[in-house]
């Protein structure tokens, strides 16, 4: 249906028939003293012949529309999106009109200074607004090169995510007035996209990227906020983040320049424009503030940057992979503050008492949902940029880093930028990359993890006897009504001693993962047999050798050891192996038919299950 809520339904539907979108070349006429402005646009695409499709486009006034030479009836504009009929195989559109300022943050910001009475503006697009600037193909897969010529009084200054080629002055009659032309963007998509003007005064600085270019670094903020700005250390911080995210992805910086903005009335914390950040003003700091804010500015300065690769670089096909951006780079920002920058000793803590009880209270609500959420228009995506596509998404990184490796993940991700680079991806796309380095059945975590919400509850139960010496130790795992789903978990349980008002550790007891169940092998721990242990659990085997071990590689689980716990049959987590190692024969083993059953059974549903993956 025609209208502000581009459904996914017809997100799929434009994009096949629009085959590939080439270019924009987008000209703003801007001035300072008016609710509209100008913009008249030209857009390079393929489609299916004979097709039809609507481009989006929010405007006060449509002035002409020009389809491959054709002038169109400016009544396929209905204010919110323009009908395109007929169309080539190569289509060139050119739309002139007037588009409409706000004040809201959406589209194209206007704000007077109170201070000094200086007119300045600033995009912002995600999710839907660059529609409110120019006439646009409003969907993160249709990417494009984007061409901005912007015009504007002669005392402004024009930044985008491009530097610029020229700047020529012209007298328009009423006062002189400036062209800015920038150089054409990458293939991005339109959401990224920015547009920043006004008398702003900036800071320069420079850095020398991995692979030897030179970038040239801006801090830009109104005249009157710019005494307040501490460029030095969003430069600092800018330099540690380039240095970390480069040596750990091996994927150079994607773009030619990178620019920071603290911009005026803004509704969120930052925004990710490529090669063009804003920031809200608060984080200029007019007066001596807590370390904390000034931690909490450098995790955002982090988290901006990382999205560089994650959202712009390589972005997801559509809002349901929203958490491919956020989550990854609000997970990156703390890893990056932890492992390289001043804030080493405090940025797990930080994130444990802000971002994960953050995600634990939204998680707990009724308005919550899975990291990767089912996403059928604008509307629902627009209340997913919450604590749990952010927090929670970032907590579960954290852990799935820590289960593959570190080193594993960062090689996992190195292929997927390579793989992608200027593309859309889905879930399954990182998912391919991360088994590959892992050798990990991430697949069976992304289900329990990412497409799934609620909290489990972790419970300890614990007897003791009379003297109060602990007999047994459980930890239960439960979930709450609505969002019946057990997960794996790893813990350590740590046994501690007070002795002279002071605890010290004197037992440490790392657990497999909780929840875990073989098939075949559970059926014959669920109750003692004939020589078992009386623990659940337990199966006694014969053993006839020296040799054994307790512990096994994160590979692999084990399914039936001794009763003083040497490993006598294990299964790969993954791939269909199955592997025993004890005397079936043995009388000293009287369950020895049924593992050998059991071994058959086992090996036989894993192949099965591994065939229908």
């Amino acid at each position: 249906m025609p209208g502000l809520n581009l459904t996914r339904d017809e997100a799929i539907e434009r994009a096949t028939v629009i085959k590939r979108v080439h270019t924009y070349r987008i000209e703003l006429d801007l001035p300072s003293d008016k609710d509209v402005f100008t913009c008249k646009t030209e857009i390079r695409f393929d489609a299916v012949p004979g097709a039809s499709t609507f481009i989006d486009a929010i405007t006060s006034t449509v002035r002409s529309i020009e389809l491959n030479g054709e002038q169109l009836d400016t009544g396929l504009a209905d204010g919110e999106r323009i009908t395109l009929p007929n169309l080539a195989a190569q289509n060139v559109l050119v739309i002139d009109a007037d588009m409409f300022y706000t004040n809201t943050g959406e589209g194209l910001h206007r704000f007077v200074d109170p201070v000094d009475g200086e007119v300045y503006l600033y995009s912002q697009f995600e999710v839907p607004d660059s529609r409110r600037v120019f006439p646009v193909f409003e969907q993160p897969d249709l990417k494009a090169e984007f061409e901005f010529i912007v015009r504007v009084p002669t005392p402004w200054v024009v930044v985008s995510n491009q530097p610029e080629v020229k700047i020529v002055p012209k007298d328009c009659g009423c006062g002189r007035a400036q062209t800015w032309y920038f150089k054409p963007t990458p293939r991005i998509s339109s959401y990224i996209t920015a547009i920043v003007a006004g008398p702003y005064e900036k800071v320069t600085s420079e850095l020398t990227n991995s692979e030897g270019r030179v970038i040239p670094l801006g801090v830009y903020a109104r005249k009157s906020l710019m005494p307040f700005v501490d460029a030095d250390d969003v430069f600092e911080l800018t330099r540690q983040g380039f240095e970390f995210y480069e040596e750990q992805f091996k994927t150079p910086y994607p773009f030619e320049k990178y620019d920071q903005l603290f911009v005026p009335e803004f509704n969120a914390g930052a925004m990710e424009n490529a090669g063009c950040v804003t920031y809200l003003e608060a984080y200029v700091f007019r007066s001596k503030v807590a370390e904390a804010l000034r931690e909490r500015r450098a995790i955002t300065v982090l988290h901006e940057l990382a999205h560089m690769w994650f959202g712009d670089l390589v972005t997801m096909q559509w809002w349901n992979d929203l958490w491919l951006n956020e989550s990854f780079a609000e997970f990156m920002s703390t890893l990056a503050a932890a492992e390289n920058t001043r804030y080493a000793k405090e940025a797990w803590a930080t994130f444990a008492a802000s971002e994960k009880t953050w995600a634990y209270r939204q998680d707990q609500l009724s308005s919550t949902h899975p990291i990767v959420a089912e996403i059928r228009d604008l509307q629902d995506v627009q209340v997913n940029f919450d604590g749990i596509t952010y927090a929670k998404g970032a907590s579960v990184l954290r852990q799935m880093v820590a289960w593959v490796g570190q080193e594993n993940f960062m090689a996992a991700l190195k292929e997927y930028f390579t793989k992608h680079a200027w593309g859309n991806t889905v879930l399954d796309d990182l998912l391919v990359e991360l088994e590959k380095t892992s050798g990990r059945d991430v697949r069976a975590w992304s289900a329990k993890w990412l497409e799934t919400a609620g909290v489990n509850t972790l419970t300890v139960e614990v007897a003791d006897d009379a003297e109060g010496n602990i007999t047994s130790l459980g930890v239960r795992q439960s979930y709450a009504e609505g969002f019946e789903t057990l997960r794996p978990h790893r813990a350590v349980i740590g046994f501690y001693n007070l002795t002279d008002g002071k605890l010290t550790r004197t037992d440490r007891i790392e657990l497999t993962e909780a929840g875990v169940e073989d098939p075949a092998f559970s059926s014959i721990a669920e109750a003692p047999r004939p020589g078992d242990d009386a623990e659940h659990g337990y199966i006694s085997v014969a053993r006839y050798h020296s040799l054994g071990t307790r512990s096994l590689p994160d590979s692999l689980l084990s399914l039936a050891h001794t009763r003083d716990g040497i490993v006598m049959a294990a299964r790969h987590r993954s791939a269909p192996c199955i592997g025993l190692q004890f005397h079936p024969e043995s009388i000293l083993t009287p369950a020895g038919p049924l593992l050998l059953r059991a071994l058959l059974t086992d090996l036989t549903l894993s192949t099965a299950t591994n065939s229908r993956n």
